[in-house]
Order: C-alpha cells, then structure tokens, then sequence
C-alpha cells in the first residue's frame, strides 16, 4: 500500500526540482493559453466559432502523434524528451511574442502557432507522466501524483489571473514574452535532475509497441471505462471555451474577470486534490468517481445558466474540485492496473481521451454556441454528461463496484451480471 502524505515525495530532491519547475513553467503556459482566447477573440470580432477553432487546431496533431508518443517515453530517455519537447514550446510562444510585438499577428498564425505547440505538448506529456515513478519510491507514488496534481491547478490559479492583469495593462505580447521566460525554470530543472534509471524504459520503437499500448487498455475495463467518462465529460462540458463571451457579454466583467473565472476551477482543485492527498479517495472509489463526474456535469449546467458573477464563480469552483476528485481516482485505478514497461503507452492512450475530448468539446461548444447562443449550449452540454455517466454506470459494473483500490469481490470480468 503507497502512502497518502503529500509531503513525503518532497524528500526526493529530483521530485522537488520538477515540482517547483512545473508550477512556473505551467502557470506560464495557463497566461497564454488565455491569452491566445483573448487575442482571437479581439480578432474575430467575438466569433465563438473562432474561439471553438482552437480545439481544431490542437486535436489534430494531438490524433497524429499521441500513441507515437507513448511509445518514445517507454523507449528513450524521458527527460531528454522532456527537454527537446520544453523548448519548441517556448519557442512556439517566441513567435507568438514576436508577432503581436511587431503587428503581425493573424488567425492563422496563431492557430498554426497552437498546433505546433500542441504537437511538441503530445509528444513530451507522456514522458512527464511516465518519468515520476523513477523519481520517488513506489510507496511514496500516490502523494507525488496528488503533488503533481496540485502543481498543475496552482498554475491554473496564477497563470490566467496573472494573465489577465497583464492583458489590461500591457496587451497579450507581454503575457506571451512572459510565457517564454517562465519556460527556463522547467528547463534548468531537467538539466539538474538525475532521475534513476528503469529497466524497463528500453523498447523497440514501431508499430507493434504501440499496438501492444492499445491492446493493454481495450483488455482492461478498469481503465478504458474511466477513460470514456474522461471523454465524456470533457466532450459535453467544456465550460471554459467560451468564458471569453461570458466576461465580455454575460457577465460583462472584462479580461481581470475573465481570469478569475480561468482560476475559480482551480481553486476549488486545489482544495480537493490536497483533501485527496492527505486523506485519499475513500474506501469505495467507483461510486466516488461517477458522483464526481455527474456533479462536474451539473455544476456546468448551472454556470451555463448564471448571470450572476459571483454563482458563476462558485459554479466553476465546484465544477474544478469534482473534476480533480475524478482525476485523483483514475490515476489510482490506472497505476494500480498498469506495469512499469507499459506506462508510457497507457498514458498516450489516455492522452487521446483527457486531451481529446477537451479539444473536441471547444469545437463542439463552438458550433452549438453558434447554433442556440453560449448558454443554452454549456447547460445542455452538463445535462449530457450526467446523463453519460448514467449510462457508463448501468454498462460497466466493475467500474461501479471498485472498492478501496481493489478490484470487486467476483473479479471475473464485466459479463455476468448487467
């Protein structure tokens, strides 16, 4: 059994140096990605079609180079991809910089900009996922991913509510330079790292490691069920595309509101994935995960609905603890299912459902913002993914029966029963 103190994984110095890497170099990475709704918003002239584009343009190299990219973090060193991976996303947000300083900037720049971004994002997020059971002891790994969680919602905090306060006062290429040189925090911490070597990491690189990924997760319902709800949700609930419309029209409270409606998710993570850290999920982690994702999907319905700051502010900061709460769960249930040799793969797997469906949804809200206005559509998207979990719930009863980081009692396959 792995140990549920948060703090524990701080003893690893390599551990220590990512962290702190990560939190600025993440929170860098959250100014922009606000700052990139901003400025095509600006330049659409409030098309919430332009904005749903964003999605497109990090779908598709997403879709070409995920499971390529599992297999390279199960193959070679991960830290050096780790690296290379760093520093075409820095300099992805030098152009971006370089182009709104001199005048430049266009939609199509800034979407060909996000899609190589997104392509250097794929191929180096399985390595830093897969690279943390190589930085601390295995029974200090369930308080290094609830660490590693926390890292992430703080630079989902700092990041858009810094941004925004950067955008009213010197416009989106002070966010975007700011961006470029919080990147060197996350690159001076790889150079220092010396994570320990895993047996395991050396593979063939081809096509059939990645099938081997594929086969993995389809024979293992424990995980590709969490990965549809995963999918799911995000798909039927991307809230957060169309937050530029409502700081602008909804809610009227210009681009410092719009980062604090980015940061209320985060808020509300924080306080759960610490909650989960020090105390874990519980004794019946199935039923935890699906009530966490239907009240995701209700708390967008009725932020969908607001037109008050302040609900809307609460609605988000409910929507991001019960989204963290699920993204705790499924990590347990997937480290626990999944061998060293395989991690990387599995990751890249799941990489297409937690990355996908975000990137499918903001078209998706796009298109039905377009269709029936922003409201309308966030809320109708919610009720969706309630009603989905329904439906995965009633269909996959292992999943609905996972107690306490253990498979149920008649561990014999989903048949039987349903």
């Amino acid at each position: 059994m792995t140990t549920h103190i948060p703090l524990a994984a701080f003893r690893s110095r390599d551990f220590r140096l990512l962290w702190f890497g990560n939190v600025v170099s993440l929170s860098g990475t959250e100014m922009t990605r606000a700052a990139v709704s901003w400025h095509i918003l600006e330049l659409s002239g409030g098309d919430p079609l332009a904005l749903g584009a964003i999605g497109a343009a990090r779908l598709v190299p997403l879709v070409l180079l995920a499971l390529g990219s599992g297999v390279l973090a199960d193959a070679v060193d991960r830290r050096h991809l780790m690296i290379g991976a760093q520093i075409a996303m820095m300099l992805c947000s030098l152009v971006l910089a370089l182009t709104a300083n001199l005048g430049l900037a266009a939609l199509w720049v800034i979407y060909a900009v996000t899609a190589l971004a997104a392509a250097a994002n794929t191929l180096g997020l399985p390595a830093r996922q897969a690279l943390i059971p190589s930085l601390v002891p295995r029974e200090h790994l369930a308080g290094a991913l609830s660490l590693n969680i926390v890292a992430w919602q703080l630079a989902t905090i700092v990041g858009p509510t810094i941004g925004g306060l950067l955008i009213e006062r010197g416009g989106v290429g002070l966010v975007y330079w700011v961006d470029v040189v919080s990147f060197t925090a996350i690159l001076v911490a790889l150079l220092l790292m010396r994570p320990r070597p895993l047996a395991v990491e050396k593979r063939d690189i081809n096509l059939r490691a990645a099938i081997e990924g594929l086969q993995f997760v389809w024979r293992t319902p424990l995980i590709w069920s969490t990965m549809l709800l995963d999918f799911l949700a995000t798909f039927f609930s991307a809230a957060t595309t169309l937050l530029p419309i409502y700081a602008q029209s909804i809610l009227q409270v210009g681009p410092q509101g719009l980062g604090l409606l980015y940061a209320a998710p985060s808020v509300g993570a924080v306080i759960a994935s610490v909650i989960c850290s020090i105390w874990g999920a519980g004794n019946r982690q199935g039923p935890l995960l699906l009530w966490s994702v239907a009240i995701y999907g209700l708390s967008t319905a009725i932020f969908g609905l607001s037109t008050h700051f302040g609900l809307s502010l609460l609605m988000l900061a409910i929507n991001g603890a019960a989204d963290t709460v699920s993204m705790v769960v499924r990590g347990n249930i997937r480290n626990l299912e999944t061998p060293d040799e395989l991690r990387g793969r599995m990751v890249a797997v799941n990489m297409l459902f937690f990355a996908g469906g975000p990137q499918l949804g903001e078209i998706e809200a796009g298109v039905a913002a377009r269709l029936f206005g922003p409201q309308l559509s966030i809320a109708l998207g919610g009720l969706a993914c309630v009603l989905m979990t329904g439906v995965v719930a009633a269909k996959v009863p292992i999943l609905r029966n996972y107690t306490d980081g253990r498979r149920p009692a008649p561990a014999t396959a989903p048949a039987a029963a349903d």
